[in-house]
């Protein structure tokens, strides 16, 4: 399946790009991560730490384990906080 991939905050600045069309096999979004990890340093500094980031599919907040059955978009960003 193809997804788009949007990057966010200093997540986007380690990886370099705002976003990226790519071609996956994954089923969930723990083995999206473990497919983009493994594309090189850039990835690895932005995403191994899976517990420093938040996620959203097709813009709803999800955890590691969601399915990608039918996604269209996937986005990883810092934790927001209020104020």
């Amino acid at each position: 399946m193809k997804l788009d991939v949007l990057y966010f905050a200093w997540i986007r600045e380690r990886i370099g790009e705002p976003r990226e069309e790519i071609e996956t096999g994954a089923e969930t979004v723990r083995d999206l991560v473990s497919q983009l990890v493994a594309r090189g340093e850039r990835y690895e500094a932005a995403l191994s730490e899976v517990k420093s980031y938040r996620v959203a599919v097709d813009q709803e907040l999800v955890d590691f384990d969601h399915r990608l059955d039918h996604a269209r978009e996937v986005a990883f960003f810092p934790p927001m906080t209020g104020g």
